[in-house]
């Protein structure tokens, strides 16, 4: 069970405008879910009303075209006899503003408050650096992340969907599990989602289900297989293994029936919102065929089952991708980002081919003048496989881009949640087409688990953080950063600068844990330390074995991603 959805903090308004005479309009400086409280008094008889929306108009007046048919208006008639407060029961809107109508003088800022409601859970990542714009990156998804899981893991709070779409938790829930609490909630939601199951075995597009949305969508029905997965990675409980396997294994039963030569028809959403550069959707759902199977392996192999069956399916589907898809050269169908982050982040391409296909992931990324191009599928595993095939500089160039397409670009162009749409906002200040375009919106906050991974340097050497890997990864504009995560053991935090010729990496490990340290150095004979057992080294780093507590390294001529 779920926690409650609770209003879990308040936001005063900022600042209350007039674009119009009688028409006031409240900014609460964050796009947030909920509703609001409203102080005021008049005459009996009086109606208000007050409309949300994310986003102004030029002129000043709210945005709420992309609402679609949600009227996401609220009518308050006073009783008069002096103030009066009005808050809202049974409802929400997505919003960072309020145009309020009817009043009868001009109200200060301070009559209106945002009521921020999501299913009650601590967030448990705080992220630091001395980028500005990163860590503001990481306060867009951590609001995004907050605006969304109300109830249900939602893909937009504010128009009229507000539906558990299965592909963006599929990418998001890596990245979920970081910053804030997300066992109870997504497992619960794993049950609606098992609910949902066709007779057949398919996934379906949403869950809980709502009319006849769809099923076995590549990257979205195969979030039964993968959000299970990133929930036992985050808190190694092997129960949400168990209670998914019926439907994993009735998942890759329908994926299997309904291929041909191991290969899965071309169909579904495919790289969903790229930019400009579509990717065969025969390929992303064979990726993602194959994907499924090898989780399931792995499944199997943690719960005890026999893995061979999934072992076997995952290696022959492996081998038609190849045979179809994959030159000798190793070009992949589609020659798109996504053709290749796919290929390479799901083990589909020969080992003696890795290196070409990320040479020409690099090559596409430049001929796009250091831009990404990739959608919702294959934006989260972009930045990891640079880093796995040795491109962190390429990485950090994409995360700190600011011109379109990029983060940078949303956040230049005033946004305190994730979009939808790389271009919700237009380059000339326009807004993308109203009836698919929502400013909160998470999916691309999955880029979240690179940065705490890579730049903070947090992650799991076992599944629920029992053995903990510390590894941050200098790079970009980044000198200095900081972070803590209360794992299931308890807190673990980093914190690390770059200083004349090396760096100073401070790190405090759960009691029941251990960590393994990686230390940008040229060797271990330029790190000092406290407490630590030398492992090895390793890819430019010294590698340590610690124990419980604070820990302290100094590594010389550190090496810069």
């Amino acid at each position: 069970m779920d926690g409650p959805v609770r209003v879990a903090k308040e936001l005063p308004a900022r600042k209350v405008t007039e674009p119009s005479p009688g028409v006031f309009v409240f900014d609460l400086g964050q796009n947030m879910v909920g509703s609001v409280r409203l102080s005021l008094s008049g005459d009996a008889g009086t109606t208000v009303r007050l409309r949300h929306a994310e986003v102004l108009n030029p002129d000043g007046t709210v945005y709420t075209a992309n609402l679609r048919s949600a009227a996401a208006t609220d009518t308050y008639v006073l009783k008069g006899g002096g103030s009066e407060t009005y808050e809202p029961r049974f409802t929400f809107h997505g919003f960072r503003y309020v145009e309020v109508t009817g009043l009868p003088g001009a109200p200060p800022a301070s009559a209106l408050t945002g009521r921020v409601m999501h299913t009650s859970a601590p967030f448990t990542f705080e992220f630091e650096t001395d980028v500005p714009m990163l860590n503001k990156l990481h306060s867009n998804i951590t609001w995004g992340q907050r605006g969304n899981f109300l109830s249900i893991p939602t893909d937009t709070p504010a128009r009229d969907e507000r539906l558990g779409w299965t592909g963006d938790i599929n990418v998001f829930a890596p990245t979920a599990a970081y910053t804030m609490e997300s066992a109870r909630f997504l497992t619960k939601w794993l049950v609606d989602l098992r609910d949902a199951q066709t007779d057949e075995g398919a996934f379906t597009d949403v869950a809980p289900i709502v009319g006849n949305v769809g099923n076995g969508a590549a990257g979205w029905g195969d979030a039964g297989v993968t959000v299970p997965w990133s929930l036992y990675q985050a808190y190694g409980d092997r129960q949400v293994l168990k209670d998914a396997w019926p439907s994993i294994r009735a998942w890759l039963t329908y994926l299997e029936k309904n291929s041909d030569g191991l290969l899965r028809p071309a169909g579904g959403y495919g790289d969903w919102l790229n930019v400009s550069d579509e990717t065969p959707k025969d390929v992303i759902a064979t990726a993602y065929f194959a994907h499924s199977a090898d989780l399931a392996a792995r499944t199997a192999t943690e719960l005890g089952e026999d893995p061979a069956p999934f072992l076997d399916l995952f290696t022959r589907i492996r081998t038609a991708f190849q045979a179809a898809y994959v030159t000798a050269e190793g070009r992949v169908k589609g020659d798109t980002q996504t053709a290749y982050v796919l290929s390479l982040s799901m083990d589909l391409l020969p080992e003696t081919l890795r290196t070409a296909a990320a040479d020409r992931l690099v090559a596409l990324i430049e001929a796009k003048d250091w831009h990404l191009s990739t959608g919702f599928l294959g934006t989260p595993r972009l930045l990891p496989v640079l880093t796995d095939t040795g491109h962190t500089d390429v990485a950090y160039r994409l995360l700190q881009q600011r011109s379109f397409p990029s983060w940078g670009y949303q956040i230049d162009k005033g946004s305190t949640t994730m979009w939808e749409r790389w271009d919700s906002i237009q380059p000339d200040g326009g807004f993308q087409t109203p009836d698919m375009n929502s400013f909160n919106h998470y999916a691309y906050g999955s880029v979240g688990e690179w940065m705490y991974t890579n730049i903070a340097g947090i992650a799991a050497g076992r599944p629920g953080f029992r053995e903990i890997v510390i590894r941050p990864r200098p790079g970009g504009d980044v000198t200095s950063a900081r972070a803590t995560f209360a794992s299931v053991y308890g807190p673990v935090s980093t914190q690390w600068r770059l200083r004349s010729g090396g760096i100073d990496l401070r790190c405090t490990v759960p009691p029941n844990t251990t960590a393994e340290v990686w230390v940008p150095a040229d060797s271990a004979d330029s790190v000092t330390h406290t407490r630590a057992t030398f492992l090895r080294e390793d890819e430019g780093c010294a590698v340590y074995r610690v124990g419980s507590g604070s820990h302290r390294f100094t590594g010389q001529d550190a090496p810069s991603a």
